[in-house]
């Protein structure tokens, strides 16, 4: 069975996404990463149980709509953006999969909201990322900065999608399959050949973000049961010492290490499946 195109309606525009329709199954709302888009989990599908699936576009990925001028992403916006979709399916109840930054966005709407989430599979995050308090003054800086400079910066043109998918291949390791997966889903059309269609404002550096402490509060507001899924090498903004404080964070957490790189779950789909699939049927 193929996913078919969803556009649900939001305040602000619409929510894309690719939904698998199969009622009376788990429900799950599948996040993805930082410039990622709902097809980051197509490789999944084929080798998972039959769930009742949402695969989300965030707001400014993929076909979803841009936020409106003046506004700023962050992660609250991410997890509003999945209650919306949770309400605008009716759904009262799910679970939660989530890749990177959709990773930390699952975590914080398990904290925020854990009356309507059943459980969490999480593949390389757990949390939002922390920064230290004497670096809060540098960071508000830099991120104006950028956000002072981007209108004058212009859209690289690809003439055709061969070039971006190389570009997408050579930024995050992928194979050209999985990249040509994400690049399809994640351009658009103009004069001359194809841009990316996600929003350039999510390049931007937050402004502000928790430390550790407030990361490990959030962390321990996680009932519900968690598994998630690390590759081995660590990325160097999540190395092992930190991941290993933040899944002792957590209660009822399951952590798994495998070989391969951040992408494991475009990578490795048929064992990633096969790691959490039983787990998301329940």
């Amino acid at each position: 069975m193929n996913p078919r195109e969803l556009r649900l309606p939001v305040a602000w525009g619409e929510l894309a996404g690719l939904r698998l329709e199969r009622p009376g199954r788990p429900r799950v709302i599948a996040l993805h990463g930082w410039l990622d888009n709902a097809a980051s989990f197509l490789p999944l599908l084929p080798h998972l149980p039959e769930l009742d699936l949402l695969l989300l576009d965030l707001p400014g990925h993929g076909r979803s709509t841009h936020l409106p001028a003046g506004a700023e992403y962050g992660l609250a916006t991410h997890l509003h953006a999945t209650l919306d979709a949770a309400d605008a399916l009716g759904w009262d109840r799910f679970a939660l999969l989530g890749h990177s930054m959709g990773a930390a966005i699952a975590t914080l709407v398990a904290a925020a909201a854990p009356a309507r989430v059943d459980r969490l599979a999480l593949i390389e995050n757990l949390g939002p990322l922390a920064e230290a308090p004497e670096n809060t003054a540098s960071r508000l800086h830099n991120a104006v900065a950028a956000a002072r400079a981007l209108p004058g910066k212009s859209l690289r043109v690809f003439p055709d999608l061969a070039v971006a998918v190389r570009a997408r291949m050579q930024a995050s390791q992928l194979d050209e399959a999985n990249a040509r997966l994400l690049v399809e889903r994640g351009t658009r059309e103009v004069p001359g050949g194809h841009v990316w269609s996600s929003d350039p404002r999510l390049t931007l550096p937050a402004a502000t973000r928790l430390d550790e402490a407030q990361v490990q509060d959030l962390l321990g507001a996680v009932t519900c049961p968690l598994r998630i899924l690390y590759a081995d090498p660590a990325q160097p903004y999540f190395p092992d010492p930190l991941r290993r404080a933040h899944l002792d964070a957590v209660p009822h957490a399951e952590a798994t290490v495998l070989p391969g790189g951040h992408h494991l779950h475009m990578d490795q789909a048929p064992r990633v499946a096969a790691w959490l699939g039983g787990f998301l049927a329940g």
